[in-house]
């Protein structure tokens, strides 16, 4: 007489539940993995000459509160990494400004060739935009800046 099913019982079934031991292992493993090769982003120097200065100020802020505003010889304006029309910049100042809660201090980095006119056209639209901490970046603020890193 023939044994039905052949005279093996399986001892284990297979489980339908996913086994969740190690889930908080994995979930703190990727947490890990993803902070330690993040890269913040961070402005990317323009190629200017640096105006002179025999004396400057260390600006106590964050750098989250600093808006560097760069401008070369031809008038052209970077903010961001992204290049700016003169006519914008307080459209884009504005709201980086009110949700700082007027902390932020802008830092226009220009070049010493820059003509005055340009300058002026920035101040004037920072002035629209309700700015008032505005300070000019200077090479010696850049060899500070250097040291401190």
């Amino acid at each position: 007489m023939p044994i039905k099913g052949g005279g093996l019982d399986r001892k284990s079934k297979a489980s339908s539940e996913i086994p969740s031991s190690s889930l908080a292992d994995i979930a703190f493993l990727l947490l890990i993995f993803f902070m330690v090769s993040t890269v913040f982003r961070t402005d990317k120097d323009r190629p200017i000459e640096w105006a002179e200065a025999a004396a400057t100020e260390k600006i106590d802020e964050k750098v989250k509160n600093i808006l560097n505003i760069w401008m070369e010889r031809d008038g052209t304006i970077w903010i961001n990494d992204q290049e700016v029309p003169m006519e914008e910049v307080s459209d884009i100042v504005l709201p980086l400004y009110a949700a700082s809660e007027r902390h932020l201090v802008i830092s226009i980095r220009g070049d010493r060739e820059t003509p005055y006119i340009f300058l002026d056209q920035v101040q004037k639209e920072l002035v629209s935009a309700g700015v008032v901490r505005v300070v000019f970046a200077t090479a010696l603020e850049r060899q500070m800046t250097g040291a401190r890193r």
